[in-house]
Parts: structure tokens; sequence; C-alpha cells
């Protein structure tokens, strides 16, 4: 249910970082000081008038204590044991073309385990901040399709497809498509 004084129309995405944010009794300076994200930035995106970035939804669901995903499931609230792929959510950065769907289903009991589906546009680069993996305990990357050169601190991987790559302790991230076309992986995670 929207707050009280946010219109129905807006988004399940811009309604749930609210309702996110008002669940922890945080101010929008609080968020703003434990994300990295302006509290400018932070109101504009709750009231719907701008799309954030990954980037943006990376540092907001860190400082959630939550992945992407689960801000993203949370958004979209799917119910049952099967996510059927048009009822999955998904997720488009108006920024990159990069686009993330939560293939985990929402219904069942709660797990610590959440499976995402991502495809980078040739070229597109997305960074993550280590805030946004400080809540992982062990994370894997599985390239289905394309090229991808996965960078986590000082380290770059190279991944063809069907390579895996168990991600170490949280530091930055990117995620790089080098290639001409567009690459498709999936990503498992467990939450601490």
């Amino acid at each position: 249910m929207p707050p009280d004084d946010a219109p129905p129309s807006v988004p399940p995405l811009a309604r749930r970082l609210r309702t996110e944010r008002e669940a922890r009794h945080w101010s929008l300076s609080e968020l703003a000081e434990r994300s990295g994200v302006s509290k400018a930035m932070i109101s504009r995106i709750e009231r719907d008038e701008v799309s954030p970035t990954a980037v943006l939804l990376g540092r907001l669901s860190g400082a959630f204590g939550l992945s992407l995903s689960q801000l993203l499931a949370r958004a979209e609230q799917s119910a049952g044991a099967l996510a059927r792929a048009a009822d999955q959510p998904l997720w488009r950065d108006p920024d990159t073309g990069f686009s993330r769907r939560t293939l985990t289903p929402g219904g069942g009991p709660p797990t610590p385990l959440d499976l995402v589906w991502g495809e980078l546009p040739a070229g597109a680069a997305v960074d993550y901040p280590a805030a946004a993996f400080a809540f992982v305990q062990d994370q894997q990357i599985v390239l289905l399709e394309g090229a991808l050169n996965f960078t986590q601190g000082p380290a770059t991987h190279a991944m063809r497809p069907g390579d895996c790559l168990r991600l170490g302790p949280p530091e930055p991230c990117r995620f790089h498509n080098p290639g001409p076309g567009p690459c498709r992986y999936v990503i498992a995670l467990l939450r601490r």
C-alpha cells in the first residue's frame, strides 16, 4: 500500500524505496548519508521524477541491507512457487540499457538464495560499490552468452560462455561487455 501522501499512480519501485526508508525510520538525509546518493536524488526517485540507474539502485539497496534483486522483488511482490518468465520482475537501467530480472519465486518460505538474470548491451558497463555486496555470503556468475569482463577490486576476469566465476569478499565491482552483441548471464547469490 502506498504511503498516505504518495499518489497511487507512483510506480512500485519508487513506492518500495520510500517504504524501505520509512520502515527504518530514516529521513532522506540519513539514507543519503548511508548510501552516498544525494538527498535531492532520493527524493526525485521516490516521487518518480527520474528513473534510477543500476549504480544508484546498488547503493540504495546496499544501504538497506538488501540485494538489488530483493529490492526489485519486493517492489513487484510476486507470489507462488513458480515464477513464470512473463511475471518475473524486470528492471532496465535508463543510462546503459542493462536489464535485470529476478528469477527467484516470491512465494513459499523465505530463502537466502537469489537467482538473477542479467543482460548487458554491447559496450555497456555497470559499476557497483562494495556496499552493494556487504550482505552477500557467496556470489557466483555464470556467463550464458557473449563476453563479460568482470572486475572486482584490482582483478579483472575475461569471461566466455559457460564460464563460472565465484566472487571474493565485497569490493567495488564492474560488469563490462566488450563484445559486439549483448552478454547474458545468471547470478546466484546467498545472503548472510
